[in-house]
């Protein structure tokens, strides 16, 4: 009898997890989305899977938007962390504060770097958005570097592949007391259009693909 309840005992302590994560002190859960769901703790975000285990640690520059627009498609309509097409937005900050975007994999591993002032979700592995290169134009009396900025709508890929430069933007102001998420003015409507706006012209339709 002894060693029939000793078998039923092992079997049970067999049958069980030798151990399981359990996740304590948790501020916030995001929705799932495409099999990961954001968990805040404190001011960073980590992301578990749906079994529960944190696969993406916890870190500061998950990018999340308290403030959220639902108006918006763009960063400022984005209110939880998620993936999408399997990148997950992540923020880093310039001079005076601006922010600006890049994407992280289901790994964690940047495989965006940030570099965008807005940009939309990607769909069918494209999206477009306002990309920010910053130059060192030369050095002042005090020999420190002098950046110089310009901005472009542009079309980029899951890869991070700018494919097409649109147009030039003009009057973003790099300072964050006046600065502004600026809008985009490229929008894909379908695989090879593109919309471009102008506040004097509205919307011009332009194709993307190339005629032989």
């Amino acid at each position: 009898m002894k060693k029939r309840i000793f078998l039923w005992v092992f079997t049970i302590l067999v049958a069980l997890p030798i151990s399981a994560q359990v996740l304590q002190n948790i501020d916030e859960i995001a929705p799932f989305s495409e099999g990961l769901a954001a968990v805040r703790k404190g001011q960073q975000w980590g992301f578990i899977n749906e079994e529960g285990k944190l696969v993406i640690e916890f870190r500061d520059d998950i990018y999340t938007n308290p403030k959220v627009d639902v108006t918006k498609k763009d960063v400022l309509g984005v209110q939880f962390p998620i993936f999408n097409e399997g990148l997950c937005l992540i923020k880093q900050t310039v001079e005076d504060g601006v922010p600006v975007y890049g994407f992280i994999d289901k790994t964690g591993a940047v495989v965006i770097k940030p570099q965008f002032l807005n940009i939309y979700p990607f769909k069918d592995g494209y999206t477009t958005g306002v990309l920010l290169d910053k130059t060192v134009k030369g050095e002042n009396e005090f020999k420190l570097d002098i950046y110089e900025y310009k901005f472009f709508d542009v079309k980029v890929s899951t890869s991070g592949e700018i494919t097409d430069y649109f147009e030039n933007r003009d009057h973003i102001l790099m300072t964050i007391r006046r600065y502004t998420t600026p809008t985009i003015n490229a929008k894909l409507i379908s695989t090879g259009l593109v919309a471009l706006h102008t506040p004097d012209n509205g919307w011009t339709i332009k194709s993307l693909i190339e005629k032989k």
